[in-house]
């Protein structure tokens, strides 16, 4: 069975060159305190920034034969079509290793429509990393209504970034209530909807997971400590959780050097049956 992981981040060159000067000039002010700063105990990145090149060493080391790679939610809609068109190229490059969702901006109105179509003619077959709170974006507002209705038309699934509500402060945190998730899988049934993160523990506000929702591992070593995977097992039900890992987010702060996909994949081996490495994205996504 393939290892798929379903979440991982990648971005073009010009970022890669200079991320702080990039978000600087690009308005993109909340990436750059979430993903261009230094933590302070160790004075050293949050994150990497590797090539394509980069990332395929890194899985062809771990056993890593799939990697869906996630947008972010950017602040504007400029930046939401370049990390698409970045995409569009990595999958036409490596269409056997990589699948790629579209990232879009719901203020950006009847352009964000739009750039939703144009990347799924294009081959990225879902939309996310997506997080309206950060992007100041009411989750009842009607462009973002739009935004998933046309994924439910569309039949693309949508990654939603969720954060613990009880989970302490760190930088860039956005609030993202989670009846807000429960009221958008109610309101958007055709819409298969994952939650980042083990959905902040979703199950934790409204016990069993609705049936259009599942969640993934991204970020656990950050979050949680190891009981999650027993928790997240029991409430959302095996079929329902995707391994992931928010590749190349600095996931070991106090182990530097220590690799990413094989701790987590041994770690998710462990304690999670098979289906989760990858057999469930790649129903869930229809891939292979």
């Amino acid at each position: 069975m393939a290892v798929i992981d379903a979440h991982v981040h990648l971005y073009p060159p010009e970022v890669n060159r200079d991320p702080a000067g990039w978000a600087a000039a690009h308005g993109e002010s909340h990436w750059a305190v979430m993903c261009a700063r230094v933590r302070k105990s160790t004075g050293k990145p949050v994150q990497g920034f590797p090539s394509v090149d980069d990332l395929l060493e890194e899985m062809d080391v771990a056993g890593v034969e799939g990697a869906v790679l996630l947008g972010w939610y950017w602040e504007t809609h400029d930046s939401c079509v370049r990390q698409n068109r970045f995409y569009e190229e990595c999958v036409r490059a490596h269409p056997d290793r990589f699948s790629a969702f579209a990232t879009v901006h719901a203020g950006a109105g009847v352009a964000a429509l739009d750039e939703v179509r144009r990347a799924r003619d294009n081959g990225l077959i879902g939309l996310g990393e997506l997080s309206p709170h950060s992007q100041g974006v009411s989750v009842d507002d009607p462009c973002w209504l739009a935004v998933l209705t046309l994924a439910g038309d569309l039949e693309l699934p949508v990654n939603l970034h969720v954060t613990d509500p009880l989970i302490g402060k760190y930088p860039g945190r956005v609030e993202t209530p989670l009846v807000d998730f429960y009221q958008l899988a109610a309101q958007f049934p055709q819409v298969k909807f994952i939650l980042a993160h083990w959905g902040g523990r979703l199950w934790r506000e409204g016990g069993l997971l609705p049936e259009n929702v599942w969640v993934d591992t991204a970020a656990t070593p950050l979050l949680y400590d190891a009981s999650i995977w027993a928790e997240g097992l029991g409430a959302c039900r095996a079929e329902r959780i995707l391994w992931g890992t928010d590749y190349p987010l600095e996931l070991y702060p106090k182990e530097p050097g220590k690799q990413t996909f094989p701790g987590l994949l041994d770690e998710a081996q462990a304690r999670m049956p098979v289906d989760v490495l990858g057999a469930n994205a790649a129903r869930l996504l229809s891939l292979g």
